[in-house]
């Protein structure tokens, strides 16, 4: 996928949102395929039930979704996530990063680089390029 990036959860709510962080990350979006794990998906469905959103929010973040490509589950990225994972525990990692390996695997099972805010989920994962712009310290 030439070209794509994947976007982490919090990307995908920036976005939506019009979170001014969004702004820090139009350089590194514009002109390219945006793509999505099937994760972001689950995380931003289950996000509106916690929140209990409206109707009206639920078919707006559905219509936000439609405007990605979205990698899918397959064999490839539960390999490239059973690696990662094993390497992260045996490093130490907490295991509560499950969810953001995969979002992980599946940028890393795609070639894709990982735009992301929260770059700390990401620390040490091996064959993973990130691009992020943090807060300032």
């Amino acid at each position: 996928m030439n070209g794509a990036v994947l976007l982490d959860t919090n990307i995908v709510s920036y976005l939506a949102k019009g979170d001014t962080r969004a702004e820090r990350y139009r350089g590194d979006l514009n002109g390219r395929r945006l793509c999505v794990s099937f994760i972001t998906v689950a995380e931003l469905r289950l996000w509106g039930r916690i929140r209990k959103w409206s109707q009206g929010r639920i078919e707006s973040m559905e219509q936000t979704l439609r405007s990605y490509v979205v990698i899918p589950y397959d064999d490839a990225v539960a390999t490239a996530w059973a690696e990662l994972a094993a390497a992260a525990i045996h490093g130490g990692r907490d295991r509560s990063d499950r969810m953001d390996w995969w979002i992980a695997a599946c940028a890393i099972r795609h070639g894709l680089p990982l735009v992301t805010h929260d770059s700390r989920d990401f620390d040490g994962i091996e064959g993973l390029t990130v691009i992020t712009h943090p807060d300032p310290a």
